[in-house]
């Protein structure tokens, strides 16, 4: 691989999978302070939290207009946008979906603008003091009362799923045959999917997905998504790999959630009308930042991170293409430095 696609939770994760808790982030501090965010250095905030798999409570604010239900928001015309800077109201709570049955009409789904700052943690319990619009954590991780605390205040909630890779830690690994396994992708206990098989990961995938639905995430960060240019095992091809980021973004629509292309720098221009915001690692690094463009100039946010660079060395250009940028750790535990 040529640079991390997620970062290592199988240490965490083995144990405790499905044990979900709160913790403490960080901001404005030198890169090498592991103290908390300027946003508070206050312990984590406990939520007395409903039974786990209950729906979110709704708040009062929405950082991005979502499209009118039953439209579909264009590949290239944005939603109308709202102050990017204000935090934002998830859509009205409903009954917890039935897999494979959509949850709310499709349409009706969460659209990120440009600009929204933002809070990615995916080690330890859930920060929920870093006051930005949007957090992304943790799908199996996190619980459905960390989600409807969130809402509370006003937040919106990305589900991290890993839908390119099997990883042996999580909670339904042996529902995934030995045939659908490849080559290791970098991560200890990971390994590439044969995405040809859409017939068999399709399901699975619902699953997952129905899963973040049933917990009140407002969209899906499915990772590892670019197999067909690393050396998955199997001889995937560019036509395999839009097929099945087209079917991740179907099952994401039809639940309405919104959708994130996760890296996959080169299948973009396919791809834009199908995603609702892109998440990206080191586009700085390796100076390919402007290529996120399509999705500023369409109106949707670019959720984006350095790990090596500090930030003093990419804010400008980023800030001056419309990224929502910040510095983080590798392990992305609660510690942020946004631009």
């Amino acid at each position: 691989m040529t640079r991390p696609t997620r970062p290592l939770l199988a240490a965490l994760a083995l144990t405790t999978a499905l044990v979900l808790t709160s913790c403490s982030s960080s901001g404005q501090e030198d890169e090498d302070d592991t103290s908390a965010d300027a946003t508070g250095s206050q312990p984590p905030a406990a939520t007395a939290a409903p039974v786990p798999g209950t729906p979110s409570a709704p708040a009062t604010t929405d950082p991005g207009t979502p499209s009118a239900p039953g439209t579909p928001a264009p590949a290239t015309t944005p939603g109308t946008p709202s102050d990017p800077g204000t935090p934002g109201t998830p859509p009205a709570p409903g009954t917890p979906s039935v897999p494979g049955t959509p949850a709310q009409p499709a349409g009706a789904r969460w659209q990120p603008t440009p600009g929204l700052a933002w809070q990615w943690q995916l080690g330890g319990g859930v920060d929920q003091s870093v006051d930005v619009p949007v957090y992304d954590v943790d799908g199996f991780e996190t619980d459905a009362a960390v989600v409807a605390a969130l809402h509370a205040k006003g937040r919106k909630v990305i589900c991290y799923i890993n839908a390119g890779s099997w990883e042996d830690f999580r909670p339904d690994a042996a529902a995934f045959t030995k045939a659908l396994q490849g080559s290791g992708n970098g991560w200890k206990g990971e390994k590439w999917f044969d995405i040809r098989k859409l017939d068999q990961l399709k399901p699975l995938m619902a699953a997952r997905f129905d899963m973040c639905r049933s917990k009140g995430f407002d969209a899906v960060e499915p990772d590892t998504i670019e197999a067909y240019n690393q050396n998955s095992g199997f001889p995937l091809t560019a036509e395999d790999q839009l097929r099945y980021n087209r079917m991740l973004a179907s099952l994401a629509h039809e639940r309405g959630m919104a959708i994130g292309l996760k890296n996959d720098l080169d299948q973009i221009p396919a791809l834009l009308p199908d995603f609702d915001f892109a998440v990206n690692e080191e586009c700085a690094q390796f100076d390919e930042c402007a290529r996120l463009s399509p999705f500023i100039q369409a109106g949707k946010a670019v959720f984006h991170v350095e790990y090596k660079l500090g930030t003093e060395k990419f804010c400008a250009r980023t800030k001056s293409l419309g990224l929502s940028s910040m510095q983080k750790k590798l392990e992305l535990d609660a510690w942020r430095k946004p631009c």
